[in-house]
């Protein structure tokens, strides 16, 4: 069966994700002694908090039809679908490498790269041009998530 999910259960998703990642990078930074890179991984885990919060934003300037399931839900299961696939594909029992800056820029990295294609799909399953140009909005964050962990990532080489 094929799904179409609206721009607002996107959103929901994605803020799922962004909740995820605040808790990889705390974890991470906790497992970090250096005060520096715990500084770097609690400053991505913020981030990770204000994408949440740009989220909700965008999701509350949603236009009506854009708030519209694709996706026939009498008993109202959708939200719950899509944050277990949120938990279950992005961020999610990843292995947080301890005490090891490069392997955990390295399975952020990662785990972004996957937020970002998770999210390409995703977008072919919103109907409507605005809800696609907002799904973008989405990626676009992410992309820059990867550009400053790969910075990052140069620097500890």
């Amino acid at each position: 069966m094929a799904y179409n999910f609206s721009a607002d259960e996107i959103f929901e998703m994605a803020k799922q994700i962004e909740r995820n990642g605040v808790i990889f990078y705390r974890q991470a930074a906790d497992s970090i002694e250096a005060a520096k890179e715990k500084s770097f991984l609690l400053g991505l885990s913020a981030m990770e908090e204000s994408h949440e919060r740009i989220f909700e934003q965008m999701q509350k300037e949603l236009a009506g039809q854009e708030k519209e399931s694709q996706v026939f839900d009498p008993m109202e299961e959708a939200v719950l679908y899509l944050k277990a696939l949120a938990d279950t594909r992005i961020f999610f029992k990843k292995e947080t490498p301890k005490n090891n800056m490069k392997e955990i820029l390295k399975s952020a990295i990662e785990a972004e790269k996957e937020s970002i294609v998770f999210y390409l799909g995703m977008k072919e399953m919103v109907k409507g041009e605005v809800g696609k140009k907002r799904v973008d909005g989405i990626i676009k964050e992410e992309m820059s998530h990867i550009r400053l962990l790969s910075g990052k990532l140069m620097e500890n080489k």
